[in-house]
């Protein structure tokens, strides 16, 4: 497995749009509109192939100096639990510890809190929701 660092509108982020749309969109009736992936252009994007097939991804975007959000994590379904998402994290915990941030903050989704949280991500405040189901905001120091 391949973890990187990948460029808006290429092959790659289009598998990545595509594995989004299906893992966390579709499922909830919901979709990308245009303004939404434009608006990615800003994001570090981070995936996980074997070969050329995209396995799971995630999404860095800086919030405030010091504090970055993780956004749009996605495993394909049937991979999920076979250390994909584990080794995303890491990938991307790496990467926002060596550009200078302190903080990792997400929008956690309800079943996946569990997951967070064996990564060392801790739930800061109440639920919420978020594209029609309830997520927390979660958060780890990056030491």
């Amino acid at each position: 497995m391949a973890l990187k660092i990948i460029d808006h509108g290429s092959a790659e982020y289009f598998q990545m749009v595509k594995l989004r749309d299906d893992v966390l969109r579709k499922p909830l009736g919901l979709g990308f509109t245009k303004e939404e992936l434009d608006a990615e252009k800003d994001h570090m994007l981070i995936a996980a192939f074997e070969d050329d097939r995209i396995l799971g991804c995630c999404m860095l975007l800086e919030e405030q100096p010091g504090v970055v959000r993780l956004r749009q994590m996605a495993v394909l379904n049937d991979l999920q639990g076979k250390g994909i998402g584990r080794a995303l994290m890491n990938f991307a915990e790496n990467i926002a510890r060596d550009r200078g941030y302190r903080t990792i903050r997400m929008h956690a989704r309800l079943n996946a809190v569990g997951f967070y949280e064996k990564v060392g991500y801790k739930v800061k405040g109440d639920q919420f929701v978020e594209v029609t189901i309830p997520h927390y905001v979660m958060e780890k120091m990056l030491v």
